[in-house]
């Protein structure tokens, strides 16, 4: 059990639950509103985030499940593990990791915040899931809040990489008001072009030895296309250091058969390096991922919420309050 001193609520300042390296919360600070307490099961994790978000004796390292305190924020967010709802995830509807968003409802009942936010795979408003969506909604609207969730597709706001996640924001029913998303700031109709791989990791396309993972490429990951040009977006960025894409300057890639693709040159080819991993997520100084093993890094910048994107919905949130 950890415990809090009393505490005044200050305005824009939130919670943060499944917090992992910081994604959230670095997109938090974009839109001007201080993390002042924040939580995840990781101990890899918290020492990443407080290397990468720069903040001190913000993060705690434990299970949520142990905590029953909360100290009182304007905001709630949370980005729990994605897992069971992942299109390539398991499938078992007993596993506990699909009903961690209990604990965020159990914290949004305790802070009583003005609004929350939610972030999670695309991959939970499928059929096989939709149950699991439906009782988010329930039981966050039963708590007093109106919600609104949406699918947002990180390119469209300025990230170099294809990534639908969706969104759940509430807002206190007293407030009488209802979340609206942000429009696209990047693509068709909006005056800017969409970044590439060019415009975002050029820079860091030498990338040092230790800095990727060098295995040899093995059969799932050729099951798929994993290359894009350099005038493309990336494909998603993953958590395991084996699957992430391969580099633009690598061989391409040609279909064998039915998920069977090969390298159609004879180059050098690797997978991005973590530090372009990074960029690609957004997170603006890729280089602050220095401590703790070069895999553990991949998995936390892969499992993180790309800032920018977060600060997209988090600024108009904080917009819309206070209209």
């Amino acid at each position: 059990m950890t415990a809090f001193a009393h505490q005044t609520i200050e305005t824009r300042d939130a919670v943060s639950l499944f917090s992992g390296c910081g994604g959230s919360d670095l997109g938090l600070r974009e839109a001007g509103v201080r993390a002042i307490w924040a939580n995840d099961a990781s101990e890899a994790a918290c020492e990443l985030y407080e290397a990468v978000t720069g903040a001190k004796k913000t993060i705690r390292h434990g299970d949520i499940a142990k905590i029953d305190r909360f100290p009182k924020a304007e905001l709630l967010v949370g980005c729990y593990p994605c897992q069971g709802y992942s299109q390539g995830g398991r499938r078992n509807e007993e596993d506990k990791i699909n009903f961690l968003y209990r604990h965020f409802d159990r914290a949004l009942r305790k802070i009583r915040p003005r609004a929350f936010i939610v972030e999670n795979v695309n991959g939970m408003r499928f059929s096989q899931n939709e149950h699991l969506l439906r009782a988010q909604l329930t039981r966050f609207r039963s708590a007093g809040y109106r919600t609104t969730w949406q699918i947002l597709d990180a390119k469209n706001y300025g990230l170099a990489q294809d990534r639908n996640r969706l969104f759940i924001v509430g807002i206190q029913s007293s407030e009488k008001k209802r979340y609206s998303f942000p429009l696209p700031t990047h693509g068709p109709g909006t005056g800017q072009s969409y970044n590439t791989l060019r415009d975002v990791i050029w820079h860091l396309r030498h990338a040092p030895s230790g800095s990727f993972n060098e295995e040899p490429f093995h059969w799932y990951y050729l099951s798929r296309n994993r290359r894009r040009e350099w005038d493309q977006q990336a494909p998603c960025v993953v958590a395991h250091w084996r699957h992430v894409a391969l580099h633009p300057d690598s061989a391409k890639l040609e279909k064998i058969g039915t998920d069977h693709w090969d390298f159609a040159e004879d180059k050098p080819s690797r997978r991005f390096s973590y530090f372009e991993c990074a960029a690609l997520q957004g997170f603006p100084n890729p280089k602050a991922f220095s401590t703790r093993s070069v895999e553990e890094r991949f998995r936390a910048i892969g499992n993180a919420v790309p800032p920018p994107l977060f600060a997209a919905v988090a600024k108009a949130l904080v917009k819309q309050l206070s209209a």
